[in-house]
């Protein structure tokens, strides 16, 4: 039983407790300290082992816990470091005091970020996280011996604190680190440049500034939509393709004759679906190792160019390859088995585009499903595609002209291209549609000539005399001659 005499007062348990409070305080403060020195100079491993031990002292006196995301890990980029990056610039308030702004010449809008020693709190699903970015600067030296000379130069370490509490680790890991992830995803596929690779020595790479997109492509309306519903349903069937067992995929065969469109296209679906392009170059290439090298670069997301394949390369008849030299030149096989093999495990949502101007010259091994997936006519151009040049070019939905204009397009064979560089001679609606009517009338008679020359050849090719014929009947002729002579010798 305890006695009422030995009670302590009031005021020493407040005493105690301030006293329990401040050093309570104090050690975390302590830790605090202790971990932004131990950030500096001590590598993360021993970090972790010196602090849980320095916290042991006092007794697990912190409720939060701390995650320190690396910019790098080993010699990689830390695609945690990245996302985080990239979200963080999303949650900025004015409560931040100092920004860095940057901005490329290729991009829209600003970049901006907070300065080291920002913090930034942000909320999800209730739990409170304040995130902190660090950088520390450190001196490296150099000795070369060429000049027999030692440099400095100084390298910059970045990382990110996040701090939350402890009873939330689990969540974080498994929720909210996750949703940054995704979220940084779509904010880099909003402010994504497509980009344009073309072959040198590797692959050198340039902004794609094709403005070619789906509304102002001159091409039938109801094919646009089936190429669209086609490259949508292809980007959202990450676990239809696994289910299946099948790489994540898609071929598409554009063929028709020159200035139908066929590069405007690709640069079309570029830009819609935000996929980088590699234009590759066959007649670059001498052998099917140097292929393989090239195309297992190529990234995620991209969409592969193989031009005019009827004619960019000479491919070696398969039947006729040689086991031991395979790899020392270009073959169609060594194609081939890139489109079905290497190329198709090495990487996911892929496109790859061949253009021909002739279909029928094409191996009909690259034309099966699986390799060429979607056949694409690029006809010549349609009133449709008409309209929609007139408005990309003279911005006019209507015209007195269209009725005729639409009239002769039914005839005349003639592409997008030409019709675009007739609408291009003038800014004065009036005068580039009476153009294009005039161009029109002279492309009609240059083919009604054409088609009579043709016949004319035909009805000449026709009344020509056949040779044997004509010899059998000098031959008759000859010896109807001689058996009158000799019923005239014997009278």
């Amino acid at each position: 039983m305890f006695s009422l005499t030995r009670m302590p007062s009031t005021t020493s348990v407040l005493s105690a407790y301030t006293s329990f409070a401040a050093s309570t305080m104090l050690a975390r403060t302590m830790i605090n300290e202790v971990k932004t020195i131990t950030s500096q100079f001590i590598p993360q491993q021993l970090q972790e082992n010196f602090l849980s031990r320095f916290a042991g002292l006092f007794g697990n006196l912190s409720s939060e816990m701390t995650l320190i995301i690396d910019e790098y890990s080993g010699l990689s980029i830390n695609e945690v470091f990245q996302a985080s990056e990239v979200y963080l610039s999303t949650r900025i308030t004015p409560s931040i005091g100092q920004l860095k702004v940057s901005k490329t010449l290729h991009e829209k809008n600003l970049t901006i970020s907070i300065n080291k020693g920002e913090k930034i709190i942000d909320t999800f699903e209730g739990i409170h996280f304040t995130w902190e970015f660090v950088s520390i600067e450190k001196q490296k030296s150099h000795y070369d011996f060429e000049s027999y000379s030692e440099s400095t130069e100084t390298a910059e370490h970045r990382s990110i604190m996040l701090s939350f509490p402890k009873k939330c680790k689990e969540k974080v890991l498994s929720t909210y680190l996750p949703y940054v992830a995704s979220r940084s995803k779509a904010i880099q596929e909003e402010k994504k440049v497509v980009r344009l690779y073309s072959l040198g020595n590797s692959w050198e790479s340039s902004h794609l500034e094709h403005p070619s997109t789906f509304d102002t492509l001159a091409m039938d309306p109801k094919q646009k939509r089936e190429l669209m519903d086609d490259l949508d349903r292809f980007v959202k069937r990450r676990e239809f393709y696994r289910r299946v067992g099948k790489a994540w995929k898609r071929g598409y065969l554009l063929y028709g004759p020159p200035g139908t469109g066929k590069s405007s296209l690709i640069a079309a679906m570029a830009n819609y679906l935000k996929f980088d392009i590699y234009d590759l170059e066959l007649t670059n290439l001498h052998s099917n190792t140097e292929l393989r090298r090239l195309l297992v670069s190529t990234a995620n997301r991209s969409i592969l160019v193989l031009e005019d394949i009827d004619c960019s390369v000479e491919l070696k008849d398969r039947q006729y390859e040689g086991f031991n030299h395979a790899d020392s030149q270009l073959t169609l096989s060594g194609l081939l088995n890139f489109i079905d093999g290497l190329w198709s495990s090495c990487g996911d949502e892929r496109i790859i585009v061949f253009t021909t101007n002739y279909k029928d010259r094409i191996d009909p091994a690259l034309l099966r499903p699986g390799r060429m997936d979607m056949h694409i006519h690029m006809s010549y151009c349609t009133p449709c595609g008409f309209k929609i040049l007139a408005s990309n070019y003279l911005r006019v939905k209507t015209h007195s002209l269209f009725a005729e204009i639409e009239g002769l397009l039914k005839e005349a064979e003639v592409t997008p291209a030409e019709v675009a560089e007739e609408l291009m001679k003038s800014d004065d609606a009036d005068i580039a549609l009476t153009g294009l009517v005039a161009f029109l009338q002279q492309k009609m008679q240059m083919m009604k000539c054409a088609e009579e020359s043709k016949l004319e050849g035909e009805v000449i090719e026709q009344g020509k005399p056949n040779p044997k014929t004509e010899d059998s009947e000098r031959t008759k002729k000859s010896r109807k001659a001689r058996r009158g002579k000799k019923q005239a010798m014997k009278g």
